[in-house]
């Protein structure tokens, strides 16, 4: 009978216990050893360990890489953006609060949308209107970058420079500081002629049409999720493999609408001769973000598009645009981190403006609705399409601050209401009678919802030369705070008319 002493004679490595395994798992532990390679002295101490074959060489523990205690010490943002967004259907004056911070801005931003987009800034007398650039091309100290999540329509880009140029003096040198990421989409001619066909269609076998500006950001959006989009790199790297792509591109949306009218060879050679002229201009969009957002201290500044309630996810569905233009659209349109996100401010419009269709339970669509659309000069910078006008609605405001998180608002346009007796406010919606504890996602409730109002007081005279809070009428700093108690959200700036200074700031 072999004994263990013979056992250790031959090589085996044994290993003794006073009594069995307390736990089947130390079992197969000690299975596993035994038949392993290792070799240990019978005292206990290893001497060689062989696996596979293979002596493994044991190094000390002191010498094992230690890691860096700073690193184990959380580091606050070198720098955070400042964002600027829509809190409503879009046309608050967002263009004028991004110009007035773009001036001591060191980059600002456009992270989603398209030419779809429509801001008015008034600068010297002067009344630029942007599409895609970024408000803040006006100041010349700043680098102006259009981000991954926009889709650029290049003819636009390029015309929409020209037009501001013959204004004025504020877009010289634009092209010497403005930056496109190279992952950025491209909207094409045939996008946008697309776009008209979806709402003819719409039209004939629904009635009723989206509204949409026509300028091919749906159907670009859509190029974008069926990944067969092309973007800002690939008509800047191999032309002929874009060509290629690009023809792919075409006869897909050909295939699917016929009657569609796409001259191929001429807009490939419009995009070519497009292409020396893009490819200064084009960067690395992430790489330029995290040396701005990691190196010296730099304000860097974000202006939305559209606005909150026509967000793709959380907006008036399906009565909206095609990107996120709340918060999360900054991270996703940007490449930038959500920690790198600082102070997020709200455009808010002392009424409620809407372009297109879709429900819109403030509105009104009297004397009172025409008033406002008057003297706010309520029409479309992109389309020029009268907009819809109606009370302040602070139910929709206020989901809006649920979705971004609003650090403070800038209420513009206050001036409009200058000569109204009396003011309401949305403040409660219902429906059937009974209330409605938050704003609805659908949309056939929302058109059936009645509005419970509260109504103040109005000043009746001009507050267009107030510079200060303490300028302003009791009635109008009466409207300010009532605005600020609904929603729990400070008033930074009030608007009391077009220009820059105009802007009161109130902290």
């Amino acid at each position: 009978m072999s004994t263990s002493r013979d056992a250790e004679k031959r090589g085996k490595t044994v290993f003794r216990s006073s009594g069995p395994p307390s736990h089947p798992h130390q079992q197969r532990q000690q299975s596993s050893m035994a038949s392993s390679d290792s070799t240990m002295s019978l005292n206990g101490q290893r001497q060689s360990v062989v696996l596979n074959g293979e002596p493994v060489v044991k190094r000390p523990r002191e010498s094992a890489l230690q890691p860096d205690p700073s690193l184990r010490i959380p580091l606050e943002p070198q720098n955070k953006v400042t964002v600027v967004l829509g809190a409503q259907w879009g046309d608050e004056g967002k263009g004028k609060v991004v110009d007035l911070l773009a001036m001591d801005a060191d980059i600002v931003c456009r992270c989603q949308g398209g030419n779809n987009a429509g801001h008015t800034v008034v600068v010297d007398s002067v009344e630029y209107d942007f599409h895609l650039l970024p408000s803040g091309v006006l100041n010349k100290k700043a680098v102006s970058f259009i981000g991954n999540g926009v889709v650029i329509h290049l003819p636009g880009l390029f015309e929409e420079a020209e037009k501001n140029l013959q204004k004025g003096k504020g877009l010289q040198g634009w092209e010497e500081r403005l930056k496109i990421s190279d992952r950025a989409h491209i909207v094409f001619n045939f996008h946008q002629a697309v776009d008209g066909i979806q709402e003819q269609q719409r039209q004939q076998q629904e009635g009723k049409n989206l509204g949409t500006t026509k300028k091919g950001i749906g159907p670009a959006y859509s190029s974008k999720a069926a990944r067969n989009g092309l973007r800002v790199c690939d008509l800047v790297s191999d032309f002929k493999a874009f060509e290629d792509k690009f023809r792919m591109l075409a006869e897909h949306f050909l295939t699917m609408y016929p009657k569609l009218n796409v001259d191929i060879d001429s807009e490939l050679q419009q995009l070519k001769g497009f292409t020396e002229r893009l490819r200064p201009l084009v960067t690395d969009g992430v790489y330029f973000m995290h040396k701005a957002l990691t190196g010296s201290p730099k304000k860097i500044l974000v202006e939305g598009a559209n606005a909150a309630l026509l967000d793709i996810d959380f907006g008036t569905y399906p009565f909206v645009t095609s990107s996120n233009c709340t918060v999360g659209g900054v991270c996703t349109g940007l490449g930038v981190p959500p920690s790198y996100v600082g102070r997020v401010y709200g455009v808010v419009k002392a009424y409620t403006t809407r372009v297109g269709v879709g429900a819109f339970p403030t509105e009104q669509d009297n004397e009172t609705g025409a008033l406002l659309q008057s003297r706010g000069r309520e029409v479309g910078v992109t389309t020029g399409r009268r907009r819809r006008c109606g009370w302040l609605d602070l139910i929709l405001v206020r989901y809006a601050h649920m979705v971004n998180g609003f650090s403070a608002i800038a209420l513009t346009k206050l001036d409009i209401l200058d000569t109204l007796s009396e003011i309401k406010v949305g403040v409660s919606y219902k429906v059937d009678g009974e209330p409605l504890p938050s704003f609805p996602a659908n949309m056939d409730v929302l058109t059936r919802v009645s509005v419970d109002y509260e109504t103040l007081p109005g000043w009746g005279c001009c507050t267009e030369a107030a510079r200060s809070f303490e300028e302003l009428p009791t009635q109008a700093q009466n409207y300010i705070r009532f605005i600020e108690n609904f929603l729990q959200v400070p008033v930074k700036w009030v608007g009391v008319g077009k220009s820059r200074e105009s802007m009161i700031k109130l902290f």
